[in-house]
């Protein structure tokens, strides 16, 4: 096969893995790892030749450390010091220790049997201490669990293993060598780390700021994506010039852009091209495995599945009991870092490169790690009964909690539920303290709830999805239900527990934009607030009113168009920029449509033409004189007259036929 057939296999295959994974709500980096097994040499055989992805592999790793490297901030890891260089320097020292400490046991008492080295050990070991960030971030995301006491410390770990991997990546190539040399050329190669990245933090960020302003100045897309691209590429050519990594110079590439004005501009340019040469990267570690030396070895595949997630749950647990985290946050913080994760692929196959993991272990270790990251998304969401059932005094810790926003809420009544206490909450609790109406906040992040309340604001710490605490806070005596946050998924799982448990109480759901609106309203939002009508809204009073329109007259302007309940907002005028949106399809969007001297509607009047049949809206007519008229004024339609209208696409274009249909 050709290069280029090769490499369109790949895509191909590829975006078969996303669409599958998409359809089954699970990472798609699943989807790219199961493709690769099914692709490879060692199941289907559909090409034996892996150098091109491989390459395109390699480069979707540097990438990868770039953008570690562009989120490197230095205040984020001072807000989280706690975790980062507490639990998470512990996790990936003990992981280490444990690891190399295992292998000299096995080769102690397994001398015959066990033939892998300390600095093989210790190379596994650093690969299997790594957990997945793009996985559990996920899913974390979407069970709003990233501000809760669990979700920090699982942060704070993730964030210090992609720290790690900069040293690891140092130390793993230097491991090679023997005992005599190992040390002169691990010291050798840290000092020579040292100086790159020393020279290049002390007058590369100067240089690095210069040298972009000069490319923006040009106004050329084109020509800043491949000045990213050459100092990506070059830096990572310049310290494995350097007897180094390309990932560490693509790390420090992304460290010199990080402290500069283009920061936010970079990170939208290059997303594409970590996404898709991440998936290459991902398929190729899918083709290194062997199937049929994981299944005539299955046992040893099991037996280190279960010791991966089994002892690295243990471990994370135990060390987070130890810092002073209570029983069940504990286990939680366990369960969700117990899989293996994608730095870790990137360090196997740069141990495998020298040689340090032999080739028989090479294949159930892969397969055991794969393994556990397809069972992660099923161990997380199940993680709450795991620990209900193994921890004792998690149910009385939830009691509890439940018991003490019960007693916030005991003589609470006709009182607002205010689900989330962030900045909009806040304002909104404020608002309402000044008009003596009572509310009450429930917030998971506990630094707030803590300072919120020492305040004076009624907040108590409580996750608003689960209906203990919405029972608890007294929602059957409430007035009303405000959902703070910006996450659909959370807000349908309020929708829902009120509309099954006090489905005469009001909700009001906070939204970024329309997107979502219609499927709010039909789970029981009684009022959708989309932060962008509201905006647009502020803005044409503000203009109306600084141009002297008289302000009775703008409120009233205003107060109309909420009343119309945004009928005249819902949906936007789609252009190039929106094709590539996500569930663009699926928007209301707006379409104006000028009618032709052959069109057969000119001539009706409006409601003859029945365009509701067609599932859209007639927002209004312009006439050809300019004139605007509403559909209640059933204007007739003559040639040159242009009709907005509002409804999804394939509505729109429906429309657009019928209209503009010959005589």
């Amino acid at each position: 096969m050709t290069a280029l057939e090769i490499t369109l296999l790949y895509l191909l295959a590829a975006v078969l893995g996303v669409v599958v994974c998409r359809s089954l709500r699970l990472p798609p980096m699943l989807g790219y790892l199961t493709v690769g097994m099914l692709i490879g040499p060692h199941a289907l055989a559909v090409s034996n030749d892996e150098h091109i992805v491989h390459t395109l592999g390699e480069l979707g790793v540097v990438l990868l450390m770039f953008v570690i490297g562009l989120e490197f901030n230095l205040g984020r890891l001072h807000t989280m010091r706690k975790h980062v260089f507490g639990l998470g320097l512990l996790q990936v020292l003990v992981s280490l220790l444990l690891g190399v400490g295992l292998v000299l046991g096995l080769g102690w008492v397994l001398p015959s049997q066990w033939q892998l080295s300390w600095q093989g050990g210790l190379a596994l070991a650093a690969a299997l201490a790594m957990s997945s960030t793009a996985i559990v971030v996920k899913l974390m995301s979407e069970r709003v669990e990233l501000e809760s006491e669990h979700g920090k410390r699982v942060l704070g770990v993730l964030l210090l293993q992609d720290l790690a991997v900069v040293p690891l990546l140092v130390l793993i190539p230097a491991l090679r060598s023997s005992g005599d040399t190992m040390l002169i050329d691990l010291g050798l190669a840290a000092l020579k780390a040292g100086a790159i990245i020393a020279l290049l933090l002390r007058g590369g960020q100067y240089v690095m700021r210069h040298w972009l302003t000069q490319v923006a100045r040009r106004k050329s897309d084109e020509l800043f994506m491949l000045n990213l691209l050459l100092i990506t590429l070059g830096l990572g050519w310049l310290t494995e010039l350097a007897g180094l990594s390309m990932a560490l110079g693509a790390f420090i590439a992304g460290m010199l852009i990080s402290e500069t004005q283009y920061k936010h501009r970079v990170e939208t340019d290059i997303r594409p091209f970590h996404d898709v040469l991440l998936g290459l990267f991902f398929i190729s570690i899918g083709m290194r495995l062997d199937w049929a030396l994981v299944l005539e070895r299955w046992p040893l595949v099991l037996v280190f599945v279960l010791s991966l997630t089994v002892l690295k749950a243990g471990l994370v647990g135990g060390l987070t009991r130890l810092l002073g985290a209570s029983p069940g946050v504990a286990m939680r913080t366990g369960l969700y870092l117990a899989q293996a994760g994608e730095f870790g692929f990137v360090l196997l196959a740069l141990a495998q490169q020298h040689s340090l993991v032999p080739a028989p272990l090479l294949n159930p270790v892969l397969a055991a790690m794969v393994l556990s990251m397809m069972l992660t998304p099923f161990v997380i969401l199940n993680s709450n009964r795991i620990v209900l059932k193994l921890v004792s005094s998690e149910w009385l810790m939830q009691s509890l909690q439940m018991t003490h926003i019960a007693r916030q809420a005991m003589s609470a009544k006709e009182h607002i539920i205010i689900c989330g206490f962030g900045r909009c909450g806040q304002n909104l609790g404020r608002i309402l303290e000044q008009e003596n109406i009572p509310y009450l906040a429930l917030d998971l992040d506990p630094d707030r709830v803590r300072q919120a309340a020492a305040a004076g604001h009624s907040v108590v710490y409580g996750d608003s999805i689960r209906l203990q605490a919405l029972m608890a806070a007294g929602l059957a005596r409430a007035s009303a239900v405000v959902i703070t946050y910006l996450d659909e998924p959370a807000a349908l799982k309020v929708l829902h527990h009120v509309r099954s448990h006090a489905p005469q109480v009001p909700v009001i759901v906070r939204t970024q934009d329309d997107l979502h609106l219609e499927k709010l309203q039909q789970a029981g939002a009684t009022e959708v607030v989309p932060e962008a009508m509201e905006g647009s809204l502020m803005l044409a009073s503000h203009a109306l009113a600084l141009i002297g329109v008289p302000m009775r007259r703008v409120i009233r302007i205003v107060q109309d168009q909420r009343d119309a309940r945004y009928n005249l907002l819902r949906g936007f005028f789609h252009g190039a920029d929106d094709l590539g949106s996500e569930d663009a399809d699926a928007q209301q969007r707006l379409a104006s449509i000028r009618l032709s001297d052959t069109a057969a509607s000119c001539g009706l009047y409006l409601h003859e033409l029945a365009l509701d049949n067609l599932s859209v809206r007639v927002l209004h007519v312009r006439k050809s004189n300019g004139h605007i008229l509403h559909s209640q004024d059933n204007p007739q339609l003559i040639a040159g007259d242009t009709l907005v209208l509002s409804g999804l696409a394939s509505a729109l274009a429906d429309a657009e036929t019928y209209l503009l249909r010959a005589k």
